[in-house]
């Protein structure tokens, strides 16, 4: 493909005849909407129908992005953390209406000793950022964090609302799966799935692979951003800012050396087309069985819908989270079926899981927009999906 605007750009990859749609759409993210380097994968049933990539995997334009370049992918990486939890409760190890102080007894502190694993996995246990600062330096340092949240009161009362836990989620599942098996998710990840299923996604990245690394572009704040942030509540700031991260920090080999499972999950788009597909294939991978279908039913088992106390005015409906992940619900965030789920990075990557269609995508990229959730770039892209079908 050639342009004016991108003499140089090529798109490379395969899709289906019938998936024309996804590829146009991927064109004109790069055409119309600011693309820089990216990728999109998607599956139905077991069978790949799109595979593109293409654009650039550095600012400066002096990298193609390939086939197996690897990006940091954000929140998107919430959905693989919450595999490996319900991994757990599959095999009997975890179960979900427990008090999380049954696995982690200094968790009971600052009135969280009624706090279920289910809070956890659905933004509801009130602990969506810490109330003293916190920086980067110190969220690389898992037992301090760990030690932090342990620690704290909840901002809400738990249970009784979603407010996202940017952040503090990774290491809230983490730390109940690092008491249970002895590792951290990151390691427990590679040993129970990706590794044993050749999917290319770690949570951090090994030096030895950041040589495949794109580096992540931020979006351009804007010119009042910090008058905007002085008016957010105490939770927001919270969660988004304590500590304010973005491209910077997650280029950094501190941020890839360290073990962040809500947020610095490393992967290529097929990689994570395929994890989400597990979901869309009720706990398959090929024929290979990861979860019971009942398992990854459970998943998007929602736990009531509400204004994010977070996120809540940048969606138009309610929203509801599932056990891990959110479901698409009225907004329509994965698609017309309300009952699919999904998680999106911030800046744009996106995970989805469709069921009923059995469907499942897998979308990634380094230039961050402004975005926490439903990138125009993304949605673009399932809106072609959905009307290749």
């Amino acid at each position: 493909m050639e342009d004016s605007a991108f003499p140089a750009l090529r798109i490379e990859g395969h899709s289906d005849e019938r998936f024309t749609a996804v590829r146009d759409a991927f064109e004109a993210n790069f055409r119309e909407r600011g693309e820089l380097g990216a990728a999109v994968s998607v599956r139905v049933g077991d069978e790949v129908v799109v595979d593109l990539w293409g654009g650039w995997a550095d600012p400066g334009r002096t990298r193609p992005w390939e086939r197996d370049t690897l990006v940091n992918v954000w929140s998107t990486t919430k959905g693989p953390t919450a595999l490996c939890a319900h991994l757990l409760v599959d095999r009997g190890l975890l179960d979900l209406d427990a008090p999380v102080a049954a696995y982690w007894p200094e968790f009971a502190a600052g009135g969280k000793s009624a706090v279920l694993v289910r809070h956890l996995l659905s933004h509801r246990a009130g602990l969506a950022g810490l109330r003293e600062p916190h920086s980067a330096a110190q969220l690389y340092d898992w037992k301090l964090t760990t030690a932090r949240l342990a620690a704290m009161e909840p901002w809400w009362e738990p249970g009784t609302q979603s407010g996202y836990h940017a952040l503090t989620y990774g290491f809230l599942i983490g730390e109940v799966i690092r008491r249970i098996t002895g590792v951290l998710p990151g390691e427990f990840l590679q040993q129970e799935i990706t590794g044993p299923l050749g999917i290319d996604f770690t949570i951090g990245l090994p030096e030895k692979e950041s040589a495949r690394a794109a580096e992540l572009v931020h979006a351009q704040d804007p010119a009042d951003g910090a008058s905007l942030m002085a008016q957010l509540p105490p939770v927001v700031l919270a969660a988004l800012a304590n500590p304010a991260v973005g491209a910077a920090e997650a280029n950094s080999s501190e941020w890839r050396a360290a073990e962040i499972p809500a947020a610095n999950g490393h992967g290529t788009a097929r990689a994570v087309c395929a994890l989400y597909g597990i979901l869309a294939r009720r706990g398959l991978c090929g024929d290979r069985r990861v979860l019971s279908p009942e398992a990854a039913e459970r998943v998007r088992e929602g736990q009531g819908a509400c204004r994010d106390l977070v996120l809540g005015a940048g969606f138009a409906q309610d929203t509801e989270v599932g056990l891990g992940l959110w479901l698409s619900g009225g907004n329509a965030s994965y698609g017309p079926n309300p009952r699919a789920l999904g998680h999106d990075g911030f800046g744009g990557s996106c995970g989805l899981a469709d069921p009923e269609a059995d469907l499942s995508l897998g979308y990634v990229m380094n230039r961050m927009g402004p975005h926490i959730a439903d990138d125009p770039r993304k949605m673009a892209l399932i809106e072609a999906v959905y009307s290749s079908l």
